[in-house]
């Protein structure tokens, strides 16, 4: 019979022996539904509390924001996820962060610097099967980091990657050529990265019949220039079909484009 654990002793393969034990009458709903409830869950030290379900229930591979969190804190959570997760990304991360995780054996970890993220997986990991393809494009040099860190999600989650770069409103003709070779590919969604007054997703947005995410980056001159003005401008924007995430998210720009072209091409 399966008891019920702490949260640090649980396995992922507990759930079936979860539901085989309340099947055969050895465990009550209300102790599968305490069960269920902290399922997936690892506590570590007393900083964090770790959710190991998500990539089963999401398709999002687990994804741990560095900032903020200091190198022993950031190296131990990394470590957690790996006991239990074939693959581990995460954002924001300094060079000190990354240098204090190792790779595990026959494993890799490669800290994408522009990107300003980490991808560890361990020997055992298999990618996901690819299925969808996404376009990410950037509207100017300083704007490539966040969209590298939208386009490296992605590819995580299974989908084809196509990008452009340094494409923005200032020379718009510059945008026509990769953009006919996106939609000719069958992308299923477009992530448009800009700083200043963040006018480019508006542009493609009125151009393409698929969903473009708006990604504002804080790059930019004095006021506003912090990814204010161009989150503004993108919220504000009056072309139909275009979401937003905010300023320098492209955790969030990436996953949700992942799981929109994912779906599109199921």
């Amino acid at each position: 019979m399966l008891t019920l654990m702490r949260d640090d002793e649980l396995r992922d393969d507990d759930l079936r022996a979860l539901l085989a034990d309340v099947a055969a009458g050895r465990m009550t709903v209300d102790e599968a539904a305490d069960g269920l409830a902290r399922l997936g869950l690892t506590q570590v030290g007393d900083f964090a509390r770790l959710d190991l379900g998500r990539a089963r229930r999401k398709g999002v591979p687990e994804i741990v924001f560095g900032d903020g969190k200091t190198v022993e804190q950031f190296a131990a959570i990394v470590t957690a996820f790996l006991s239990r997760a074939t693959a581990v990304l995460a954002s924001k991360v300094s060079s000190e962060q990354a240098a204090a995780v190792a790779a595990p054996p026959d494993g890799a970890a490669v800290w994408h610097e522009r990107a300003h993220l980490l991808v560890v997986h361990r020997g055992d990991h298999r990618p996901a099967p690819v299925r969808g393809v996404v376009g990410v494009l950037a509207g100017g040099t300083s704007d490539t980091g966040v969209a590298d860190e939208a386009a490296i999600v992605c590819r995580e989650m299974g989908v084809e990657v196509l990008t452009a770069y340094d494409v923005g409103v200032a020379g718009v003709h510059r945008l026509a050529a990769p953009l006919r070779e996106m939609v000719a590919a069958g992308v299923g969604a477009l992530v448009v990265a800009a700083g200043m007054e963040g006018a480019l997703p508006s542009v493609v947005c009125g151009l393409v019949e698929v969903p473009v995410i708006g990604l504002p980056v804080a790059t930019g001159y004095g006021l506003g220039g912090h990814g204010e003005a161009a989150l503004l401008g993108m919220l504000q924007s009056c072309s139909p079909g275009l979401t937003v995430v905010n300023i320098d998210n492209g955790v969030g720009a990436g996953v949700t484009a992942a799981l929109i072209a994912r779906g599109a091409a199921r």
